[in-house]
């Protein structure tokens, strides 16, 4: 009887769907617009009454939704794209989120609603929504132009900034507060766990793509991309995290593939099946009354959206250095909400922390910036033609004479070349240090089960302490021995670049060889140091750990080479796999 009730339902769904979103389709409206009108008619709280029985099992589809919008998000994620637009893309992101959460979270206040509602308020308004602004300027035509891809870019770190978010929000909601300590301490874990989860996933899942993708059929390859979706999602739950963040990475990861254009052409009809039944199930929980009790909320709440998003994007593209224009064309092409914010009120609901008005009213505002966003990002230069006319001689002059200036104090020539390098050793040596103290933490983190596992053989804990924190050394030696190599390398060019022969005279070759020999030598000392702090849970006794100190040494004099050629070889597939998915897109 219950699967009958689920077919009625799901068959419910798909045509009324399919009515609304064709009259959408015809009037030249969002189709995600249609989803969720779809959703409010056949609702419980329309008249005459409910067609739908079973909301459980539709909720757990429109959570699968939920993955597939993220996961499609994450094939579209490149960190090519993001480096190329650079500052814009983080300036304005960063602008943004933290603008539109304040304001949120004021509105919030002034209407007298609860803490964790004004915080969720605030949350829900600080990301724009890639979907409905790829469509908008997909129809507009104008996917190619320059403020389009700084768009994009934008999305992009507001993605990355989102999961932060929900991950901050998870952990406020259970614990009821937040310390700047527990703010740092989970930003810098979900940011370690994602360049760990990155690294290791663009080593190993291409690879796997590949060897699938030889038996030439599209069934086990959709198969094989849904099997390593689910499971990572599984895997980044029982680390604690949100389901959402794993859909994303492992979308990411997927995206470094050679076969990314044949994945999104399989994914596609399963994602459009159950991104539709999520759109949906939003619509379903819309109450006409919650809305008319709340419309005044909703009108500020919309005007801040626009207003809020227009001022900080426009300004964080022109702080970067994009000309006036540019600038009021990225803030307006950003002024909506749209998935990630129904995200976000869901995860409220599902936490219990939100009251039961705050998931329409984000719905309701997502609906009416969804409208506007076409017309916003039409009207973009004629505002900025007005507004050019209207702005005083004075000011326009220096607003130009700082984009002047931000331009000449930029690196050029010879300049550029080395702060691109420093940037690139910093960003090797930020990665295999990421790559270090997971191994540490992973050491702490199965450090019961691994003592149980070790205690047939050796039953003193403060030796099994010193097994499992010696083993996270010797696989850490390749990491820690390529970070040695590159701090090396990027003391000897500070050394050549500060200490000139007319300072040092004589002795110039001496003090840069001492700057380039102790350089290396401190950090090493205080990354040792911190990886004390962060595995003192299985940091052995001193005697122990000079015991490990010692072994370590002969280690790494007697396999040097090894470690060296065994990092190369990870360091060159990783590239390898960088490579080939640019030479694709091109």
């Amino acid at each position: 009887m219950h699967a009958i009730s689920f077919i009625q339902d799901l068959a419910v769904i798909m045509l009324v769907a399919g009515v609304v979103t064709i009259l959408f389709h015809r009037f030249k409206q969002p189709v995600v617009l249609g989803y969720i009108v779809a959703g409010f008619i056949i609702g419980p709280h329309t008249p005459p009454f409910g067609l739908i029985h079973d909301e459980d099992t539709i909720k757990t589809l429109a959570e699968l939704g939920v993955i597939f919008l993220m996961f499609c998000l994450g094939l579209e994620f490149s960190l090519r794209k993001l480096f190329k637009v650079g500052a814009t893309a983080f300036i304005a992101a960063f602008l943004e989120i933290v603008l539109m959460i304040w304001i949120g979270f004021e509105i919030g206040r002034w209407f007298g609603w609860s803490t964790m509602d004004s915080l969720f308020l605030g949350a829900i308004l600080a990301i724009s929504s890639t979907t409905i602004i790829v469509k908008a300027l997909n129809d507009l035509k104008m996917k190619n132009e320059r403020f389009a891809q700084l768009i994009f870019g934008v999305l992009i770190v507001e993605d990355i900034l989102g999961i932060g978010i929900i991950a901050l929000l998870s952990g406020i909601a259970v614990s009821g507060t937040v310390s700047s300590g527990e703010v740092f301490s989970t930003v810098g874990k979900l940011s370690l766990f994602m360049i760990v989860a990155l690294v290791v996933g663009i080593l190993l899942v291409p690879r796997l793509l590949a060897y699938v993708a030889k038996f030439e059929s599209n069934e086990m390859l959709l198969i094989t991309v849904l099997g390593l979706c689910f499971g990572f999602c599984l895997l980044v739950v029982k680390l604690e995290y949100s389901m959402v963040l794993g859909a994303f990475l492992i979308g990411a990861i997927m995206a470094e593939s050679r076969q990314l254009l044949k994945i999104e052409r399989l994914i596609e009809p399963v994602r459009d099946l159950f991104s539709a039944i999520f759109f949906v199930a939003i619509g379903l929980m819309i109450d006409p009354r919650v809305l008319v009790d709340y419309a005044w909320p909703i009108a500020v709440i919309t005007v801040a959206v626009v207003l809020g998003k227009m001022l900080s994007c426009g300004m964080g593209a022109f702080i970067a250095g994009n000309d006036g224009r540019t600038s009021l064309r990225v803030g307006m092409g950003l002024s909506q909400i749209g998935e990630f914010s129904f995200i976000i009120a869901a995860l409220g609901m599902t936490l219990q922390v939100t009251s039961d008005f705050l998931y329409p009213v984000a719905v309701a505002v997502s609906a009416i910036t969804t409208l506007l966003t076409p017309y916003l990002i039409r009207a973009a230069d004629p505002l900025s033609l007005k507004l050019g006319k209207v702005v005083p001689g004075r000011l326009a002059r220096v607003l130009s004479l700082y984009g002047e200036w931000l331009r000449s104090i930029q690196p050029q020539g010879e300049g550029a070349m080395v702060a691109a390098m420093v940037r690139r050793i910093l960003l090797q040596v930020g990665v295999n240090l990421a790559l270090v103290i997971a191994i540490f933490f992973s050491g702490g983190y199965f450090a019961e089960r691994i003592g149980t596992w070790l205690m047939e053989w050796v039953g003193d804990i403060s030796r099994q302490k010193a097994l499992i924190w010696g083993a996270a050394l010797l696989l850490s030696l390749p990491f820690l021995i390529a970070a040695y190599r590159k701090l090396k390398a990027l003391s000897m060019l500070l050394a050549e670049l500060g200490v000139k022969p007319e300072m040092a005279g004589r002795h110039t070759q001496r003090v840069r060889r001492v700057i380039a020999e102790v350089i290396p030598l401190l950090s090493l000392l205080v990354i040792f140091l911190l990886l004390s702090a962060l595995s003192a849970s299985i940091l052995p006794t001193n005697e122990l750990l000079l015991v490990i100190a010692v072994v370590a040494a002969v280690v790494v004099a007697l396999l040097w080479r090894w470690f060296i050629r065994v990092h190369t070889r990870m360091q060159i597939a990783l590239l390898e796999t960088l490579d080939n998915n640019r030479d694709q897109a091109h």
